[in-house]
C-alpha cells in the first residue's frame, strides 16, 4: 500500500514536472519568442504613430500653420510603420462589414437591457433574502467622472481632427496641390457613375482600399513608377511645346493676314470717301453783301398812331 502511494506520488509529480517542462518549452520555444518579438515592434510602431502627432513645419499656401493629424495621417498612410498601417486598415474595413451585416445597434439594445434586468433582479433578490441588495453592495462609494482635463485634451483633439478634414476639403477645393485635386475629381467623377450599381459601404470600401494601398503601392514600385511618370512627363512638355510653337506660328500668319485685310480696307475706304466727296468752287456761293448794316429809321408820328396792346 505504501509502495502504491509512493509510485502514486511519483507519477503525479512526474506528470508536473513533465507539464511544466511541456509549458516552460512552449512559452520560451521559437514561436513564442516569435510572437513576443512581434508584439514588441506592434507596440513600437504604434508608440511611432502616436509619437507623430506633432504640427508640420511647413504651413499651407495661406501660411496658416496646419494640424497636427496632418503629419499623422501622412505617417500612418505612408507605411513606414507596416504594422500599426495594416492593423488600421484591417480594422476599417471589419468595422465596414460590421455595420454592414451585423445588426450593431439592435444588439446594444438587447445587451442593454439584459444588463438591467440582471442588476435589478440581483437587487431586489438580494433585499428580499439579506435585506440589502447586492448591487448596493457592488455600488462604488463615488461615481466616475471624467476629469476635466481629459475633457480638454479630447475636445481639443477632436476640433483638430475637425479642422484636418476641414483645412484639406479648402486645399483640394483650391488647387493647392494639383497632383491631389486631379485626383479628388476623378474619385468623384468615378462616384457619381459607380454609385448607380455599387452600395455605400461598397464605395466606402473602395475609398479605403485606395487611400491604404495606393501610397503601398508606389513605396514598394517606386523606381519604377517614377520612371514612367518622367517619361509621360517629357512626352507631356514635348507635345506642349509642339502645340505652343504651332499655335504661335498660327497666330502670326494670323496677324499678318489682319494686317494686311486692314489695309486694303483702309485703302479702299479711303478711295471712296475722296471719290464721294464733290468738287466745291467760289463761284456756286452767293457772294456776300459789302455794304454796312443800317438800323431803318422810324418816323415818331407813326409810332405814336400804331396803336398799344393790352
Amino acid at each position: 500500500m505504501a509502495d502504491y502511494a509512493t509510485n502514486g506520488n511519483a507519477t503525479v509529480d512526474g506528470l508536473k514536472d513533465n507539464a511544466a517542462a511541456a509549458y516552460n518549452s512552449v512559452a520560451n520555444g521559437p514561436v513564442a519568442q516569435n510572437v513576443k518579438d512581434q508584439s514588441a515592434k506592434t507596440s513600437a510602431e504604434f508608440s511611432n504613430l502616436a509619437a507623430s502627432r506633432t504640427t508640420p513645419s511647413h504651413p499651407a499656401a495661406t501660411g496658416q500653420p496646419l494640424t497636427h493629424y496632418h503629419s499623422f495621417f501622412s505617417e500612418l498612410l505612408s507605411w513606414n510603420n507596416p504594422r500599426a498601417s495594416g492593423i488600421a486598415y484591417a480594422s476599417i474595413v471589419s468595422l465596414i462589414f460590421a455595420v454592414r451585416y451585423l445588426d450593431l445597434f439592435r444588439w446594444g439594445f438587447k445587451l442593454t437591457w439584459m444588463v438591467l434586468a440582471i442588476t435589478i433582479a440581483a437587487e431586489v433578490a438580494g433585499k428580499a433574502i439579506m435585506n440589502q441588495g447586492f448591487a448596493t453592495q457592488l455600488r462604488p462609494r463615488k461615481y466616475y467622472t471624467v476629469p476635466k482635463e481629459t475633457l480638454d485634451a479630447v475636445v481639443g483633439d477632436v476640433q483638430e481632427l475637425i479642422n484636418f478634414f476641414v483645412i484639406e476639403a479648402q486645399r483640394i477645393l483650391f488647387a493647392e496641390n494639383i497632383a491631389f485635386s486631379s485626383a479628388a475629381a476623378f474619385g468623384a467623377f468615378l462616384s457619381y457613375y459607380l454609385v448607380k450599381i455599387v452600395p455605400y459601404w461598397g464605395l466606402a470600401l473602395i475609398a479605403t482600399t485606395v487611400v491604404f494601398l495606393t501610397p503601398l503601392i508606389y513605396t514598394t514600385n517606386q523606381e519604377l513608377i517614377d520612371s514612367q511618370l518622367k517619361h509621360a512627363s517629357e512626352i507631356v512638355n514635348a507635345q506642349t511645346a509642339q502645340l505652343k510653337t504651332v499655335a504661335q506660328k498660327h497666330t502670326e500668319q494670323a496677324s499678318q493676314i489682319t494686317k494686311q485685310y486692314m489695309g486694303d480696307y483702309t485703302a479702299k475706304a479711303q478711295s471712296l470717301i475722296k471719290g464721294a466727296r464733290p468738287d466745291v468752287k467760289a463761284s456756286d456761293f452767293p457772294a456776300a453783301p459789302k455794304d454796312d448794316f443800317k438800323t431803318p429809321i422810324v418816323p415818331a408820328s407813326k409810332v405814336e398812331q400804331e396803336p398799344l396792346v393790352a
